[in-house]
């Protein structure tokens, strides 16, 4: 092998341990974030500093987790050729790719955004990184529900990066998120289950079986349809949205129905993926309601 070929894979690594796929989403809802937190278009410089920041600070947030959970990755079918779990790359090379990812990051958001979205942003960090995957993640199987908070804050952060604060309407985009997470998270862990089981983690569908499993899942979706439904009722957005929100949160309620009575892990893979293009259409009609009002 070349030593581009050595480089480019060391590079691609490295890139592996921000997971690069859920940046890309946190991001997209910071984005929408600061879109919706003016009636006009945002400052673009804003934008593009308020964007580099909080996808530093979201890689150095990831690559620690990788790091904190490199044993238990290493003996899950998903997560063993990561780097950080075969050894590729050391805790010290780690520390440091995440320490400058981090710390770029913050000075990004301080000198050039604000620092309430700076703050704001090393808060998600410290909760996710921390918080989460330390002491939540592998101490009960309500982890990725008390810990949604930290993942559901990136449209807060884009917000404040454009308004310099944190109104109500703010706040409505973390709940959707938050109330989100979970059905989106315990499709993965359903079809996913042995992997779990290996990996010592005390994952809802290994401590309180399947079908409790699939019943939370209906109920956190019933929650999050009716959750959808308050920026239409305070006046956040209009009939846009809202059709959106009916059409798509109907769609979500027939994935967790159908995982409920009729599962197989096909569906699950299916619900899965589908969560993920759920929330994207979610904001996007909620930008497009935002400039385009009926």
């Amino acid at each position: 092998m070349t030593t581009l070929s050595l480089s480019t894979n060391r590079l691609a690594q490295y890139l592996a341990l921000t997971k690069p796929r859920v940046t890309q989403l946190a991001v997209f809802c910071a984005v929408i974030g600061m879109f919706l937190a003016t009636p006009e278009l945002p400052d673009w410089r804003l934008v593009v500093a308020a964007t580099i920041g909080i996808w530093l600070l979201a890689g150095a947030a990831f690559a620690v987790n990788c790091l904190i959970e490199r044993e238990v990755d290493s003996r899950m079918a998903r997560t063993a050729r990561r780097a950080s779990a075969s050894g590729e790359i050391t805790v010290p090379q780690i520390l440091l790719f995440s320490g400058v990812l981090g710390g770029l990051g913050m000075w990004i958001l301080y000198a050039l955004v604000n620092p309430l979205t700076m703050w704001l942003t090393f808060a998600t960090f410290v909760g996710y990184a921390v918080i989460y995957t330390i002491i939540l993640k592998p101490a009960t199987p309500q982890n990725i529900v008390i810990g949604g908070l930290s993942g559901a804050m990136p449209p807060a952060l884009g917000w404040a990066a454009i308004a310099n604060d944190l109104p109500m309407q703010a706040w409505l985009l973390v709940l959707i998120i938050f109330i989100w997470t979970p059905p989106h998270f315990w499709a993965l862990a359903m079809y996913r289950r042995d992997d779990y089981a290996r990996s010592g983690l005390p994952m809802l569908p290994i401590t309180h079986g399947p079908e409790f499993t699939r019943f939370h899942i209906w109920l956190y979706t019933i929650a999050l349809f009716a959750t959808t439904m308050l920026p239409y009722a305070v006046h956040m957005s209009g009939l846009i949205y809202l059709a959106s929100a009916v059409v798509l949160g109907l769609m979500f309620l027939w994935y967790a129905w159908r995982i409920y009575r009729h599962y197989d892990d096909l569906l699950a893979r299916k619900t899965f993926t589908f969560s993920i293009v759920y929330l994207s259409l979610l904001f996007i009609a909620l930008l497009v309601d935002h400039y385009i009002k009926l």
